[in-house]
């Protein structure tokens, strides 16, 4: 691999992928994780609000690299 080769995931591929996450990603995550609560005997409000901040932050943890730079110009637009 040469010098000015990026590895990874192309622009397009981002934006799309960041999409699907968004669309059907985090609805059925939200889904998930509003099951399992209501699983468990209801916690106090407080202690609920706090797992739902953590969850909903853990969640793009691991799809960070799929989000860096989406909002963003095509880095590639200009070399075509």
């Amino acid at each position: 691999m040469s010098g000015d080769e990026k590895p990874g995931l192309s622009y397009k591929a981002r934006r799309r992928w960041s999409l699907v996450l968004l669309l059907v990603g985090l609805p059925v995550y939200i889904v998930a994780v509003v099951t399992v609560l209501n699983w468990l005997d209801r916690p106090p409000i407080w202690l609920e609000l706090l797992v739902y901040i953590a969850v909903g932050i853990l969640w793009a943890l691991p799809f960070k690299f799929v989000f860096r730079g989406v909002g963003k110009e095509d880095p590639d637009q200009g070399q075509e």
